[in-house]
């Protein structure tokens, strides 16, 4: 394909992407069999017209901060009701910051609480990370942190599996990365697609925010 013609067919995927997953939560808490194919079918359209070869001799590419617009990690039936995402706890952005000086990934995933003066916090997990091949890299768990100590008390039962939702370890492939979007695979067959944040969009992915 012509570069003219691959460029305009990205600009035209993305578009189609962002349109597909807004008002989904970010498929966190499932979404339905035909959204899922919809945009799994637009994914694989935009990673066979991947402009970076070899991403991860590129690294200072994904270097920022970026947003996640969809993931097939889910969050539902008594996971969901265990960690209360039913009733009075709410998702908010998730954030990644990738630090390509020193390997390091930090994944923060906001939360607010109704009920506790709309009490506001984050789970921050750090995790470092190794070039595997031209397309992967590993990634291995450093540490976790969970803010403030309110929202701590609230999570204290069921840490370790709100931790196993969000913990990266294992190995993820980078599919596709332009200027604004990245899409990656992991080796537990998970989705990511990401945008790269900028400070007017930050709260933009959270649309469609369910309970």
């Amino acid at each position: 394909m012509p570069h003219a013609e691959a460029a305009q067919s990205r600009l035209v995927l993305k578009q189609q992407l962002r349109d597909a997953v807004q008002g989904i939560d970010r498929g966190i808490f499932g979404v339905q069999s035909a959204k899922r194919q919809e945009v799994a079918a637009l994914v694989e359209a935009l990673e066979a017209l991947n402009p970076l070869q070899q991403p991860t001799q590129h690294l200072d590419q994904l270097a920022g901060k970026w947003l996640l617009l969809y993931t097939t990690i889910t969050i539902t039936g008594i996971r969901k009701t265990k960690l209360g995402l039913r009733e009075f706890i709410k998702l908010g952005d998730f954030v990644q910051e990738i630090d390509t000086d020193n390997k390091l990934a930090l994944n923060v995933v906001q939360f607010s609480v109704a009920g506790l003066g709309m009490l506001t916090g984050s789970l921050t997990v750090k995790a470092s990370y190794e070039v595997a091949s031209d397309e992967r890299v590993a990634i291995k768990f450093v540490e976790s942190t969970l803010v403030p100590e309110k929202l701590q008390s609230l999570f204290q039962t069921n840490y370790d599996l709100l931790l196993s939702i969000f913990n990266p370890e294992g190995w993820l492939d980078i599919t596709y990365v332009d200027q604004d979007m990245r899409v990656g695979r992991d080796d537990k067959g998970n989705q990511f697609v990401l945008a790269r944040a900028h400070d007017s969009s930050s709260s933009s992915s959270s649309s469609g925010n369910r309970g």
